[in-house]
């Protein structure tokens, strides 16, 4: 994975979680009524990654999950290469994984955060979203991301997260 890549994913989390550290002190537990609405958020941003409310939805769900005491989910960089395509693309991508995996978390709250079905989520996720970029942009296939939905398709994708978490997120 491209050192820059890896630096960007750091500054964007540091970015989310630092100036937010002080109002996750402050707050309790989530409400019902909060996982419902990052539930929906995450469900509508999936389906839509490039509609008017996406960004919104992405932001919140994420600053939601940072200040929240009780959900929780891990950073693992599964995918070895960086999406392509222009930069949105894989700001979408990475966001997929990122809001799947707290649904994950809200869904399965006695699953760990860093178990390899908490990670399917998340490249599920992504893969969701590949596909309705690519229902916009047909032209801009990633074959890593297309060899990843042929294995989705062939039901291999379990052991390929389950290996790939074991190599890169070394406990």
């Amino acid at each position: 994975m491209p050192k820059y890549f890896v630096t960007a994913i750091l500054a964007a989390a540091f970015a989310f979680c630092c100036p937010l550290a002080t109002h996750a002190a402050d707050r309790g537990p989530s409400t019902p009524e909060e996982r419902q609405q990052a539930l929906d958020y995450t469900k509508d941003f999936l389906a839509n990654p490039l509609g008017p409310n996406a960004g919104h939805e992405r932001e919140w769900v994420t600053r939601w999950a940072i200040e929240v005491p009780d959900v929780h989910m891990a950073l693992c960089i599964l995918l070895e290469k960086q999406p392509k395509g222009t930069k949105q693309d894989a700001d979408l991508i990475f966001a997929a994984i990122i809001l799947s995996q707290t649904a994950f978390a809200i869904q399965h709250p006695d699953a760990k955060p860093d178990s390899h079905e908490a990670f399917l989520a998340g490249i599920q996720g992504a893969l969701q979203v590949y596909e309705e970029l690519l229902a916009a942009k047909p032209k801009d296939r990633q074959p890593y991301l297309d060899d990843l939905l042929q294995r989705r398709a062939a039901g291999t994708l379990p052991q390929w997260v389950a290996d790939r978490a074991a190599a890169a997120c070394k406990k």
